[in-house]
């Protein structure tokens, strides 16, 4: 196969024996090649900016430079590269922030050298792979409800009350504009206060023009 062909890997960890035994059975891969190997964040950015591979390996935990640091600069060096996390962790702490710093697939270090290669090779074809447990707390993280805004709970009527509120009319002014009772007012006032959790109606004009409600 032509070097150009060969898809080139990075390989950055702290454990020099994860290093060898990777180096070792990726070299032995059809089209893999293994460009480089860094114990850590600072070196694996520069040997990405030196080698500019076409995969990262990345562990997590490393002294200095961590792997979502790392991850992140990686990216900025070269947009197209994939990295690949490899790692023995799996808490939310380390797993969310790694993807959001752009991080292509998930693996767990318990992974086959076959699986790993084939993560490699999909990497480049624009595949993501995530571990099992990485893709099912990925699902029940989008899964989980979003949060309403509590204004959100407001009635139509309760947020006419809230946005004439806000603009500093008493509640017979509101009563006249709104066309209502002055004691409907008041009844809107103490449940728009509840809904949104706030103790009085100095609070409730805070929370509308914080929220874009009182024009």
């Amino acid at each position: 196969m032509d070097n150009s062909e060969l898809i080139k890997v990075l390989l950055v960890d702290d454990h020099e024996m994860v290093r060898i035994g990777l180096a070792a059975v990726l070299d032995t891969e059809d089209g893999i090649e293994v460009v480089g190997e860094a114990s850590n964040g600072m070196d694996g950015i520069r040997l990405a900016t030196e080698y500019h591979p076409d995969v990262v390996l990345m562990d997590l935990v490393m002294d200095g430079m961590d792997g979502i640091e790392a991850t992140r600069k990686v990216l900025e060096i070269n947009p197209n590269c994939k990295v690949i996390v490899l790692t023995s962790y799996l808490d939310d702490e380390k797993m969310y922030p790694v993807i959001e710093a752009g991080a292509f697939s998930y693996l767990l270090k318990t992974s086959r050298a076959s699986e790993i290669a084939d993560a490699i090779r999909a990497a480049v074809r624009g595949q993501s792979v995530l571990e099992s447990q990485v893709a099912s707390k990925m699902m029940s993280r989008f899964r989980e409800p979003v949060e309403r805004a509590l204004h959100e709970q407001l009635t139509d009527r309760e947020m006419d009350v809230l946005r004439l509120l806000a603009q500093g009319k008493s509640n017979q002014e509101i009563a006249d504009e709104l066309i209502i009772g002055i004691k409907t007012v008041k009844f809107h006032v103490t449940n728009l206060l509840a809904k949104l959790g706030v103790e009085d109606r100095t609070q409730a004009a805070i929370y509308a023009y914080k929220n874009g409600l009182a024009e």
